[in-house]
Formats: structure tokens, C-alpha cells, sequence
């Protein structure tokens, strides 16, 4: 509605669901008095920054196609679901695991981030960092909760930082990256449980027997981009493994 300012709700104390997405808003500071407030949208606005006064009972927040620059100033302790879709972030520095242990899932596809170092809230289940210009993975070791990690359309090459600590982390989409070499996908083996992965639009991908090649270094999988594993796949890609371990010998 082209609203800039939200000064009238102040007096709403009790609204627990707001909704304030396309509108032309910079400032949030109206709502604090909102103590009840469990539910915020706030898309397609103009806000440069998520800092808000912290929020006691808020669960879920979207500022999805913002200007947001940073993670600062969030600090709502129930806080289980954050999105900062396509905003300007560079960085993933500034979340704080002290004031948001209930954060379970954080949405950050379409930024500027180049690395996940720094990401300070170990308890998330999902983390979606598509699209971005991560070149690098660190302090991945902290996530040991994690199930889900989305890192389509980056730019990575090499597929070091991932740990055995992650046990947990079954889904990991690296589609559209630049990892080239069979021995990079060699380092998801230490990913206890992981069953499904998408590798498709890398260059190794293109190589002949790529489904099998990624098969024998990764026995456990159920599903390779999208496609579920067949029994006789898997029976040839172990007999690939075993001829590959006599060959080192």
C-alpha cells in the first residue's frame, strides 16, 4: 500500500500475526511495544537492517527483498524461523547462538556471502545459502544438528569444511558449483547419514559414469539428483569401489 509509516499500531499491543510486506517502510521501531507478536512479514520493503527490539514470544520472521547489509540486532529468544532472502548481506557474522538457541531454520538464498564462517547458531536444522558467492566452507563442525544445507549456485571448487560431527545432516544440495574432481566428492564421506545429493551442473558431472563414480565413493546415498538409487546401481558402483581399492594397492 506504499505505507511508510506504522506509527498507528503501537496502540495494537495484543496483534500477534502482522503482515506489512510491499510496502515502502525503513523502520520497524513502532512495533516494539507489540509484546505478543508470534508472526512477522515484512518483505519487499526498504529496510537497510533486521535490528529490532527483541521480541519476546516472536517465532517467525520474513524480510525477504530488502536492503538488509547484515545479521545484527536479532536477538528474539523463541525465534525458530528467519528469512533473509535476496537482500545485500555480505556476511553471516553478527547471529548470536546466546540469543537465538531456538533458531531452526535461517533462509539467506540470494545474498552476497562468500563464506559461512562465523555462523554463530549451532542448533539449525536448515540452513539455505543458494545463490551467493561462497567460495569457501568453514566452522560447518559447529552444526551438528544440522539435516538440510542448501548451497546451490555458489562458487565452489573444493569440498573441505564438512565433518563427521554433522551427523545428522542427510539432505546437501551443491548444484550448479564449480567442483570438478571425483576426490572432492570423496570428502562428503564423512557425512554419517547423508542419503540425498545434488550434484548435477558441476563439471564432474559431466564426466563419463558420473552416477557411478559418485556411487562407489558414496555407498549410503538413496537419492543423486532427485533420482533414487537402484539396487543394481548400487551393486555396480561398490564392484567400481572394490577395483579402485585394488588398483591403490
Amino acid at each position: 500500500r506504499g505505507l511508510t509509516d506504522i506509527s498507528l499500531l503501537e496502540r495494537f499491543i495484543h496483534l500477534r500475526y502482522v503482515d506489512l510486506s510491499k510496502n515502502k517502510l525503513k523502520d520497524l521501531a513502532p512495533l516494539s511495544s507489540l509484546t505478543q507478536l508470534l508472526w512477522l512479514k515484512v518483505d519487499g520493503n526498504l529496510l537497510t537492517s533486521a535490528s529490532m527490539q527483541e521480541l519476546p514470544y516472536l517465532q517467525v520472521i520474513s524480510f525477504d527483498r530488502n536492503r538488509i547489509m547484515d545479521l545484527e540486532g536479532i536477538t528474539h529468544p523463541l525465534l525458530a524461523n528467519l528469512s533473509l532472502k535476496e537482500n545485500k548481506i555480505e556476511t553471516v557474522l553478527g547471529l548470536s547462538h546466546d540469543l537465538l538457541f531456538s533458531l531452526q531454520v535461517l533462509e539467506l538464498r540470494g545474498n552476497k556471502i562468500k563464506t559461512t564462517a562465523g555462523l554463530g547458531v549451532s542448533k539449525l536444522k536448515k540452513l539455505y545459502l543458494a545463490k551467493n558467492t561462497i567460495c569457501s566452507l568453514e566452522g560447518l563442525e559447529e552444526f551438528e544438528q544440522l539435516e538440510i544445507l542448501h548451497l546451490r549456485d555458489n562458487k565452489l571448487e573444493a569440498l573441505d569444511g564438512f565433518s563427521d560431527s554433522m551427523k545428522y545432516l542427510q539432505y546437501l544440495n551443491l548444484r550448479s558449483n564449480g567442483i570438478k574432481s571425483f576426490q572432492e566428492v570423496e570428502k562428503l564421506q564423512v557425512l554419517p547419514v547423508l542419503q540425498a545429493l545434488v550434484l548435477m551442473d558441476n563439471p564432474c558431472a559431466e564426466e563419463p559414469d558420473y552416477r557411478l563414480q559418485v556411487l562407489s565413493r558414496l555407498l549410503q546415498l538413496q537419492r543423486l539428483d532427485k533420482e533414487s538409487v537402484e539396487e543394481e546401481e548400487r551393486e555396480e558402483a561398490e564392484k567400481i569401489r572394490q577395483a579402485r581399492k585394488e588398483k591403490e594397492k
